[in-house]
This record gives C-alpha cells, structure tokens and sequence, in this order.
C-alpha cells in the first residue's frame, strides 16, 4: 500500500488513513492538507462532462502513464485503484475521472484486439473495420451507459444509508468508471487470450478446449463481477453492496451447465462476430 502527499495529482500516490470496518472504507487524517484547487461545492455535471471531453483532445493533459498503472493494478490488486478513487475524491472533489487517458488506453487495447479478430477469422480489412465500429459503439459506448444509469440509479433509490446528504450521492460518472474498470480485463481474457489461443486450443471439439474456452468466460465474468463489488463497496455512503456479488452463484451454476451439455461459449463468441460482420 502506498500513502503520502503528491503535489502531482495524476500520479499513482494516495493517501489512506486508519482502516474501518471495510477494508476498502478510508478514514483520511488531517496531514492530509486541502489542495488551494479544492472546492467546497463540486462542479456541475454538464461542466465535469465538457471539461473531460476537452481533454480528449488534448494529449499533453492526459497522463498515459498513470493510466497504464491502474490497467496493470486491476490485475494485480485492484483495490489500489478505488483507493485512489478516495483520494481524487479528497483532492478534486469527485470520485470519478478527470482524466480521459485510461478511455483512451482501452481504445488502444479494442484496435488491436479487433485486428486480432480479423486475422483469426479471416476478415477483409473493411470487415474488421465495421467489427472495431460495432465492438466499441454496441459492446463497450452503449453497454457501458446503459449498465452505468441502471447501478447509479439503484445506488442512489436503494443502497443509500439513511440521512446521506445531496452532495454525497453517488456520482453517474463514478458508476462509469467501475464499469470501465471491471470491463478492462474481461477484455483482455476475451479479446486477447481468447485470441491467441483460438486455433491453436479453443476452437476444436476437445474435452479441454471445452473447458479452457469457458473457464476463460466465466473467469472474465466473475472478475468482472468482482471488481464492480470492490468499486461500490468502497463508498462509505452505500450499504448491502453484497448484492453485486448475487450473480456469482449464478454464474458458477452456468459454468457447469455449459460445460455439461458441450456448449463452447468462445466459438459462440466468434461466430456472433462473423454474423455481425457479413449480416
């Protein structure tokens, strides 16, 4: 664990204080000192949004470097990640990104990725293509705002603690966040190593290829599950955050469905995308 005080804001420092109940609910002492940039009242959410889009264009503000950092901790121990979540929210009076640089990481990631899918598949260049568009447009932009507004409205009509104040409701931008957070490495098992090891593995009617083309599924998914429990049970303002965790069992019940009745859900995976592409 890291803690200290950065006169650098986008670097990978954090300040953490003395443990609750929670071991991601953060008590931050008093050598913390108020930034003079803090404010009391927090910006308005069209402003946060133009302010973000702004520097979507400009790549000297955003810092890649920070932003590879909380890609490689989501792996290794995403916990860091929501506790420097704290700190942003100490800092610059919001929980949820200033800084487009880990969007914009995970765009990077979805190029690749979708020219890996064409070359596994065989795909004209205009056909991969078309599958980036559909991959960032459908699987990651619309998903993401959809699953985002559901969390931050049940959040905010159901998992608040009684008395919590207007200001300490639960930001949409922060619900956005988690998502990309959770989302980063389902990708990466599901267009990266899924990828590599499709012909070589996953695509023949093997007992193994069954079970390592699942697994990988499910593991992603689980993950992903577990990394959107981390990012609202650090909120101190939430309660029952359990609840995220609900569909494990499910999950874990699917798993050996599918594995009974020979169902590979990675060739299903592929097959969706050349459908999606030559539909």
């Amino acid at each position: 664990m890291l803690s200290g005080n950065s006169s650098n804001l986008n670097s990978p420092t954090f300040y953490t204080g003395s443990g609750s109940q929670s071991p991601l609910n953060f008590t931050y002492g008093p050598s913390l000192p108020t930034p003079t940039t803090h404010r009391t009242g927090c910006m308005s959410a069209a402003a946060k949004r133009y302010k973000y889009l702004r520097r979507l264009f400009k790549c000297g503000q955003m810092d890649f470097e920070f932003a590879v950092w909380q890609a490689i901790y989501l792996f290794v121990s995403p916990q860091k990640v929501y506790r420097n979540f704290h700190y942003r929210k100490q800092t610059k009076s919001q929980f949820a990104r200033d800084d487009p640089a880990f969007l914009v990481l995970l765009s990077i990631f979805l190029v690749v990725s979708s020219a890996g899918f064409g070359l596994v598949l065989k795909l004209s260049f205009i056909q991969t293509f078309f599958l980036f568009l559909y991959i960032v447009v459908v699987d990651v932009i619309v998903i993401a705002i959809v699953i985002a507004t559901l969390v931050w409205y049940v959040c905010n009509a159901y998992l608040l603690k009684p008395g919590v104040s207007q200001d300490n409701r639960v930001e949409w931008g922060y619900c956005f966040d988690v998502h990309l957070n959770a989302l980063f490495p389902l990708l990466v098992l599901l267009h990266g190593v899924v990828i590599l090891l499709y012909h070589a593995v996953i695509q023949h009617e093997y007992a193994i290829s069954l079970v390592l083309g699942n697994t990988l599924w499910f593991t992603a998914l689980g993950y992903y599950m577990y990394i959107t429990f981390l990012g609202y049970s650090s909120l101190s303002q939430l309660m029952n955050t359990r609840v995220f965790l609900y569909p494990l069992t499910l999950l874990g019940l699917m798993y050996f469905i599918t594995l009974l009745s020979g169902w590979n859900i990675s060739t299903s995976l592929m097959n969706f995308y050349v459908y999606r592409v030559l539909a």
